[in-house]
């Protein structure tokens, strides 16, 4: 699934970084988002050139500047951003005015947080990428967001509820007034898995569910959908069908926009997420 005659996602590109853009959050006024390419940084090798991952072997003073970089073009303060710390479980963080710059520019005093909630203005949430997917989650009535990284194991672990309870508990948010994005990951065309990933995906859907999510092809290979996985779970966890949208931007197809895992057998930088509430 190619990035062109996408209408579900636009690529900035009058700008000196570009970024991707999606159409439903930009209809919403009081918040600001990205995802970042590849492009406009100033890393270099297999991190080239936008890599915003701090422990992949890149210099960090070169992703120091590719935060100051990015955070020009979408129109965010460096020092404010707050940063994820993922390790593909389902743990939610309610980031506060204390947290700015936790990740980026201060050490973290967290640690297996895979999702970020907040509801205070100015604060960007980072969540990062290279084949996984991003949840952008807006609270529409109780202005709050939410930014979650769910690969396959936060996928069967139900990562997007877990975000809504965190966002209910602390915000009073109902699903049925949530928008939700599901970003920038890999396709069903790309994703090929093993016995095992399906198995774990067999235990955790229905099997009306699992037309929808995995394909079998033999010889105990699979094709995984995480986009409809998602999809079914937001589903299930009360959100409305017309406020679910898919970027159908594949990292794999785009590898040449975009870090992919799979596609560079994981020599590679990483993407971010970005969200922001706004006044």
């Amino acid at each position: 699934m190619k990035f062109k005659n996408n209408k579900n996602a636009v690529l900035n590109t009058n700008i000196n970084v570009p970024y991707i853009t999606f159409p439903c959050l930009s209809e919403v006024n009081y918040i600001k988002h990205g995802f970042s390419t590849r492009l406009g940084g100033v890393s270099k090798g297999c991190h080239e050139s936008m890599n915003l991952g701090y422990y992949n072997g890149d210099n960090s003073e070169n992703v120091d500047e590719n935060y100051r970089r990015i955070s020009e073009s979408i129109g965010f303060n460096p020092e404010n951003l707050v940063a994820s710390d993922q390790v593909h479980k389902t743990e939610i963080k309610l980031v506060t005015a204390g947290d700015k710059g936790k990740g980026i520019l201060k050490e973290k005093d967290y640690q297996g947080i895979d999702g970020l909630i907040t509801n205070i203005i100015g604060i960007p949430l980072v969540t990062y990428y290279a084949d996984c997917v991003p949840l952008y989650f807006v609270d529409t009535k109780n202005h709050a967001v939410g930014l979650s990284h769910s690969g396959w194991r936060g996928t069967v672990k139900r990562m997007g509820q877990a975000t809504l309870q965190a966002m209910k508990q602390h915000f009073g948010t109902n699903p049925q007034e949530v928008i939700v994005l599901i970003g920038p990951s890999i396709c069903k065309e790309c994703y090929e898995i093993s016995q095992d990933v399906a198995e774990a995906f067999r235990n955790g859907f229905t099997e009306v569910q699992l037309k929808d999510i995995l394909y079998g092809k033999g010889n105990d290979k699979y094709q995984l959908d995480l986009w409809e996985a998602n999809r079914h779970i937001l589903l299930e966890a009360g959100l409305k069908s017309e406020n679910i949208h898919i970027s159908q931007v594949c990292t794999s197809c785009n590898s040449d926009l975009l870090f992919s895992h799979r596609a560079s057998h994981g020599k590679r930088g990483t993407l971010a997420a970005f969200l922001m509430l706004e006044s």
